[in-house]
């Protein structure tokens, strides 16, 4: 594993959605992604259990009426193995529902129709009693603030507009920590056909943040490696 792939692996909570509705599990991929989680789908518990079986997962998402296999059955199986957080969707007012899950040994539940907000304030308040940290949202070097959830870069106060390349560069070193990211690492974040098109876009985003691009202070060079970024709260 790469370094950086192995600060990411720390730094962002590995979430696991399970729900054979499209819509939700595309609603609640975007929603958590933006909140900073690494966020994983599946439309059933046996692509679930496909995919955990190379993934680890910090917490499952995991919806109670699925066929084939319901939501209850795959927590009483999850809970035979481990002790992996489970939140289930139930449908609103059925109480006996909430109970039978939570016998199972779910950590929680939230009922359908729900606000995505309410499903983040439940999966922080589950890492606060693990102990586990959520992820950074913000991250600061000198006079800039990064907002890693709304992607939006501010100079004391003031927005500096980013293109869709620039946001993505600067996502992945902030989500970093200030640990050097290779060229290739970034170049697939940006989906480049070359490295060499890396070295173009961070050119461009240095115009933007370094008062002297060619004497970078914030954004810096990693001799044959690629870039890092000099944080003022790295983790």
């Amino acid at each position: 594993m790469s370094l950086e792939s192995d600060i990411l692996e720390r730094h962002e909570l590995h979430l696991l959605i399970v729900d054979d509705d499209d819509r939700i599990r595309e609603l609640l991929r975007k929603y958590l992604t933006r909140q900073g989680y690494r966020v994983s789908v599946a439309a059933s518990a046996a692509d679930a259990r496909k995919l955990m079986k190379t993934l680890t997962y910090d917490l499952v998402i995991l919806d109670v009426m699925m066929p084939e296999e319901t939501g209850f059955e795959f927590t009483a199986a999850l809970r035979k193995s481990g002790n992996i957080p489970i939140i289930l969707l139930t449908a609103k007012g059925e109480a006996q529902s909430r109970i039978e899950g939570l016998k199972l040994g779910a950590d929680d539940y939230v009922s359908k129709p729900f606000e995505p907000e309410e499903l983040v304030l439940r999966i922080e308040a589950i890492f606060r009693r693990l102990g586990t940290r959520s992820p950074k949202t913000k991250v600061l070097f000198g006079p800039w603030e990064y907002d890693l959830q709304r992607l939006t870069l501010h100079k004391n106060g003031e927005r500096v507009r980013l293109t869709t390349g620039e946001e993505a560069l600067l996502t992945l070193l902030a989500k970093c920590g200030g640990a050097p990211v290779s060229r290739y690492a970034l170049s697939e974040k940006i989906k480049a056909k070359s490295e060499r098109a890396v070295d173009v876009q961070m050119t461009r985003l240095r115009r933007k943040i370094e008062d002297r691009p060619s004497e970078p202070k914030y954004i810096l060079t990693v001799r044959g490696h690629g870039y890092r970024l000099l944080t003022d709260n790295p983790t």
